[in-house]
């Protein structure tokens, strides 16, 4: 068999992260993972490789692959060997699952020749997460946001867009990623939700068009939830940032900022060590290379 696709989706930023409240939002940026899907005649065995990061667990690229050919119950069929290529670094709350579970889901169904309406694309990704035990929420918001650009607002329960917004050219956005790595599946839930009311609010700024207002408060509540250090946003904004939080469940911070405020801002993470990755906002979709 010698069905073989490529595929590229673009990351995602936190607005509101839906662990507390079941709803969430996120926006487009373009940092990228790409996958590439070989067919084999091996049913069942899916053999995968993270090659940026290769001690990283490749358990949703399988549970991904197995779900797209469950899908066309080809699962008898076919086996797999997959390979992504990403900037995105892995365990930082930059959102390296949805954005691989989109690309490779893209690169397995052309692999088979097939194609799916991109919403069912981006479901089959969220399944195969919670397969792989690498979320709590599903994050569908996430999902979207990496699969279409721009600002998605969504209720992860129901895996509905409520709401999209186009996002403007004119902002950078920045990262402070530490060394240390957080994982989904261990979050502390039941103390997030406590913070639920708060989120609520968040949530409410997300969907009448303050973004930016949305984000800062959503890091804050959640910084403070889960014991990260909210002075880095703090300092961001007090150098010029438009918005600045806690991107997903951390430990990665977002700050959002204009163009000629991006030293000052960059110089503000940077005292706090780690890395700073720069990043444009994304409305491109994702799509098979």
């Amino acid at each position: 068999m010698t069905g073989k696709a490529t595929a590229i989706a673009h990351g995602a930023a936190t607005i509101v992260n839906a662990m507390a409240l079941g709803k969430g939002a996120a926006l487009g940026v373009d940092l990228f993972t790409k996958a590439e899907v070989k067919l084999t005649d091996e049913p069942y065995v899916i053999k995968a490789e993270i090659t940026s990061e290769p001690e990283e667990s490749t358990l949703l690229m399988e549970k991904m692959v197995m779900r797209v050919l469950q899908r066309f119950n080809l699962e008898k069929n076919f086996g797999a060997k997959v390979k992504t290529w990403s900037n995105i670094p892995i365990a930082k709350g930059l959102k390296s699952s949805s954005t691989a579970a989109n690309a490779v889901a893209l690169a397995a169904t052309a692999a088979l020749g097939k194609t799916l309406d991109d919403l069912e694309i981006v479901k089959l990704g969220v399944d195969a997460a919670f397969d792989a035990k690498v979320t709590v929420t599903g994050a569908f918001d996430d999902a979207c946001a990496s699969f279409f650009g721009g600002v998605i607002i969504s209720d992860n329960l129901n895996r509905e867009i409520v709401k999209q917004l186009p996002l403007t050219d004119d902002l950078t956005v920045l990262f402070h990623v530490p060394l240390q790595k957080a994982y989904s599946a261990d979050s502390n839930v039941n103390r997030l939700r406590t913070v639920k009311p708060l989120v609520q609010v968040a949530y409410e700024q997300a969907l009448a068009g303050k973004i930016w207002e949305a984000l800062t408060l959503n890091g804050l509540i959640y910084s403070s939830t889960s014991g990260f250090d909210a002075s880095i946003a703090i300092d961001a904004l007090a150098a010029g940032a438009v918005a600045a939080g806690l991107c997903g469940k951390g430990p990665a911070v977002t700050a959002v900022t204009v163009k000629d405020k991006v030293d000052s801002v960059k110089a503000a993470l940077q005292k706090y060590g780690g890395e700073v990755l720069q990043a444009r906002l994304n409305h491109e979709k994702a799509k098979v290379l």
